[in-house]
């Protein structure tokens, strides 16, 4: 046999042994505080085990708790009566403990032995044999269920047997607890008798065999047997409440310490209710103030504590459940879709440029983004997609780069411990920094720093902060690309805004005249040549006009262009009510008209090489002498060829605004600086 199971068995046969052979004092005290530690660990077993299951030798060791804590009753009996005492232990319970008083002593040992009897003996005895009927009762239904799971394939059948062993368990267990559960109970009737035998017997001992006067026998044996009888109870209270906490112990993740702190303060904020109460107790009644004020006081701090507690572990389990889900996503086979949506617009910069990107260094680069998309939406009536703002590793420290529809279009570098300084024209030799190019407009600039900033202001240049660089820089990309930004979606978004207010001209139009995807064609000709949609109740009626007679989207969009002639006036306008052009002369414009060809497609302009190079030189040359003189070029042809100019120019001059003569208020003054001919 092995040497755990010979000491068991000796320590049965030791308990037996003990109930016939006297022992000696010091041995009693021994056998006593082992009694106490065996129930203290029995108590913190219970409290830690998850499910009863675990600890299912429960029932046998109640049984043998019990003999081992009667043999004890009657060791010490047997010790008091004969030799009139029962070692320290029972004479420090019996005096000490209750302070010397027989009297105090009886009824200190009288409540512990009610309390045990008549609350958790009884309770225990009913919780258990009510868990051992419902468990008896559900056993076929729970093997029926293992059944059904096993041939559905859901388990396999090592899973099964598994499970059925452990219904069988759970039913013998509870069967077995309502069994011992009556151990408990006829303990604590035998520990009554045991004490009143004690007192007794003693007392008789004490005057016939002792010849004690009766004062000095009730006080001596009462003591005595008080004492003998509390340190059998206190460990059999304490595996009593052990039983207890088996039979009322339901399936849980946790142990007894766990679940009670997370599910007794599961809300924090009702122990303020309880701080509030015990103050009100303070107040309206003669209570102590300063006795229930700390308490309070301690109340509603741990209510606090713990509601931070909370928010913490909450925080905790979301973001562990987001990472959970997010790579269960990307193991899923669905979760290469998500690769395929590409960005609007994406602006991403290097590790050095996060500062402006970091509201908690200051960086204030989403509140331009914001100001952005209000800016765009009043210039040039879109509603620019959320822009993804980023940092790349691959970048270098001080570079940027801003893509559209994941392209990139544009990229720049900053210094953010310096500012730009954008030349005046004239340069000044006394202003020093870094060379370099304003990336929205190719400007020469340099970079100067904090000391050089206020000179170089007084010598003319334009001095602009570095995440001014960067939001203007975005602005103009924005700007520039504005037609790439409006799909079919937007388009159909921007329609169902007029329609809320213009319902009318949107029910006409779309869909018998024109699908939402010729509109768009529409709008994103006329952002190419930064022309505002915002007034789109007008750009819808026009529609409505002029769709009935062509379907040529070209066509329809110089007429757009035409009932916008006020906006466009004033958006290229001077202060003065004038307006500086190019002017088409009469030959480009009869040649121009002549190599318009017409096909099944659509018309488009057709020049041979050396036509082509002529034009665009002597376009660009004095478009490029207005520029040097601080005027925005502007080349004016007649409403018959302004789309024909267009299409030919774009590739070569995107930035030249071309107009037509209908496109201008009569009002307005037109000054000529330049007269293009072949």
């Amino acid at each position: 046999m092995k040497m755990k199971d010979l000491s068991v068995l000796l320590a049965v046969i030791m308990i037996v042994v003990m109930m016939v052979i006297p022992l000696p004092p010091l041995l009693l005290d021994l056998l006593i505080l082992i009694n106490i530690s065996l129930s203290l660990t029995i108590i913190l077993v219970a409290m830690n085990t998850k499910e009863a299951l675990q600890f299912s030798i429960f029932p046998s060791l109640l049984l043998l708790t019990t003999l081992f804590r009667l043999g004890l009753n009657v060791s010490t009996t047997r010790s008091i009566l004969t030799n009139q005492t029962a070692g320290e232990v029972v004479a420090t319970f019996g005096s000490f403990v209750v302070g010397g008083s027989p009297i105090i002593g009886l009824m200190v040992f009288l409540i512990l032995v009610i309390i045990q009897f008549l609350v958790i003996t009884k309770g225990s005895e009913r919780v258990a044999e009510v868990a051992a009927r419902f468990t008896l009762d559900s056993m076929p239904g729970k093997q029926m269920s293992i059944d059904a799971d096993l041939g559905a394939g859901m388990i396999s059948e090592v899973e099964a047997r598994k499970r059925r062993e452990k219904v069988s368990r759970e039913a013998d267990f509870y069967g077995a607890m309502d069994g011992a559960s009556k151990f408990v109970k006829g303990d604590a009737i035998a520990s009554i008798i045991i004490t009143l035998i004690n007192i007794l017997g003693g007392l008789l001992i004490g005057i016939v065999v002792h010849q004690m006067s009766f004062g000095e026998a009730a006080n001596l044996f009462t003591l005595l047997s008080i004492g003998d009888g509390l340190v059998s109870q206190i460990p059999a209270l304490l595996i009593s409440t052990a039983t207890g906490i088996v039979v009322t112990r339901a399936a849980s993740d946790g142990n007894l310490g766990t679940d009670i702190t997370n599910q007794l303060f599961a809300y924090p904020k009702l122990l303020y209710i309880v701080a509030g109460t015990l103050v009100l107790l303070a107040v309206f009644t003669p209570i102590n103030l300063f006795l229930i004020l700390p308490i309070a006081g301690l109340v509603a701090f741990g209510g606090y504590k713990m509601q931070q507690s909370l928010s913490s572990e909450e925080t905790e389990k979301t973001e562990t459940v987001n990472e959970t889900q997010e790579l269960e996503k990307l193991k899923s086979p669905e979760s290469v879709m998500d690769l395929l949506q590409v960005d609007y617009i994406e602006f991403e910069f290097g590790y050095g440029l996060i500062p402006i990107a970091d509201k908690n260094q200051g960086g204030d680069l989403l509140d331009r983004v914001i100001m952005i998309r209000r800016q765009m939406a009043l210039e040039l009536g879109i509603v620019v997609p959320v822009i993804r703002i980023r940092d790349n590793i691959q970048l270098q420290p001080n570079e940027y780069t801003i893509k559209i529809k994941g392209n990139k279009v544009a990229s720049g570098e900053i210094m953010l411990d310096h500012y730009l300084a954008i030349s005046p024209g004239i340069d000044d030799e006394a202003i020093i920094g870094i060379e370099t190019v304003e990336p929205a407009f190719g400007m020469p600039a340099l970079w100067v720093n904090e000391e050089m900033k206020e000179e170089a202001e007084l010598s003319g240049y334009a001095i602009v902060d570095p995440p001014s660089v960067v939001s203007t820089h975005l602005t103009e990309v924005i700007k520039r690309h504005a037609q790439e930004l409006i799909g079919r979606q937007e388009v159909k978004a921007l329609i169902e805004h007029v329609r809320e207010h213009s319902p009318a001209v949107v029910e006409e139009l779309i869909p018998q005249m024109m699908t939402i995807g010729e509109v768009q064609k529409v709008l994103m000709k006329l952002l190419r040549e930064k022309v505002s949609i915002r007034n789109l109740v007008v750009i819808l009626e026009t529609l409505a006009d002029y769709a009935p007679q062509t379907k040529d989207i070209d066509v329809l969009t110089e007429y757009v262009r035409q009932a916008l002639s006020r906006q466009i006036t004033l958006q290229y306008a001077n202060q003065n009510q004038a307006l500086q052009v190019m002017t088409a002369g009469a030959s480009f414009e009869k040649k121009v008209a002549e190599s318009v060809h017409r096909s099944e497609q659509g018309t488009y302009l057709s020049f041979d090489p050396e036509t082509s190079q002529i034009i665009y030189q002597k376009i660009a040359e004095q478009a490029g002498q207005l520029q040097a003189s601080g005027v925005q070029p502007v080349l004016l042809t007649s409403p018959a060829i302004r789309m024909y100019v267009r299409q030919f120019l774009e590739r070569y001059l995107p930035d030249l605004t071309i107009l037509s003569y209908n496109e201008l208020e009569p009002d307005i003054e037109i000054q000529s600086v330049g007269v293009v001919n072949l």
